[in-house]
C-alpha cells in the first residue's frame, strides 16, 4: 500500500463515523486499485479446449480402468467367489484332497494393491484355466476364524497350491512375481 493509501486507511479506521472518510477511501480505492477485468472469460469454452487437447476418452486411459472381478460372457471362470468360512474351508479341501492346482487370492475392496493386480489375476486366470483361483475378500462377515487359522495379515495375499500342497505364498502386488510364479507352477508342458 502506498503512503497516501495507508494515510486513508488509518483516517478512516481512526475517525469510523465520518461517513465522508470511507466513501472518499473506498472511491479511492476502486479508481486506483481496483481494476475492472480487461477481457470476459468463458469457462465453459476453456475447460472444452482442455479436455479436447488432452483426449480424456481416449484408449491412453484404459490401463487404468480396471475391473475388481468380471464375469465372463463366454462360458464358466475359474474364479471362485468366496462368501463364507465353508466355502474356503471346502475349497481348501477339494485342493488338498485332489491335488488340484490353485490359488487363493486374498483381498479387499478397499485395497489399492488389490485394485492394481485383480486384471493381472483375471488375465493369468484366462492363461491357466486349469488353475482355480479362489478370490476371497477378508472383509466378508464370517471368514474371520478361516483367515486366522490361515496367517492373513496383510493384502494382497496369494497362496499358491500344486499337487495339494501350499507351494509359495506372495504377499503384496509384485506382478512379475505373481507371472513368474504362475508360469512356474502351473505351465502345462
Amino acid at each position: 500500500m502506498r503512503g497516501n493509501n495507508k494515510a486513508l486507511l488509518v483516517r478512516a479506521l481512526i475517525f469510523g463515523s465520518h461517513r465522508s472518510s470511507m466513501n472518499s477511501f473506498s472511491r479511492h480505492l476502486h479508481e486506483n486499485l481496483i481494476s475492472n477485468p480487461s477481457k470476459t472469460s468463458h469457462p465453459s469454452k476453456s475447460l472444452s479446449n482442455f479436455t479436447t487437447k488432452f483426449h480424456f476418452s481416449t484408449p491412453y486411459l484404459q490401463p487404468f480402468q480396471r475391473t475388481l472381478c468380471s464375469s465372463s460372457s463366454s462360458g464358466a471362470s475359474n474364479i471362485v467367489l468366496v462368501k463364507s468360512d465353508e466355502e474356503l474351508n471346502s475349497g481348501l479341501k477339494n485342493v488338498q484332497e485332489k491335488s488340484s492346482p490353485a490359488v487363493f487370492y486374498f483381498t479387499a475392496t478397499w485395497c489399492g494393491p488389490c485394485k492394481f493386480i485383480s486384471p493381472v489375476i483375471e488375465e493369468l486366470s484366462k492363461k491357466y484355466p486349469h488353475a482355480t483361483i479362489y478370490k476371497v475378500d477378508i472383509d466378508t462377515e464370517g471368514l474371520q476364524n478361516a483367515l486366522a487359522s490361515l496367517n492373513i495379515a496383510a493384502v494382497p495375499t496369494l497362496d499358491f497350491y500344486k499337487n495339494g500342497k501350499k507351494e509359495t505364498t506372495i504377499v503384496g502386488a509384485d506382478v512379475a512375481k505373481l507371472k513368474n510364479t504362475m508360469e512356474s507352477l502351473y505351465r502345462e508342458d
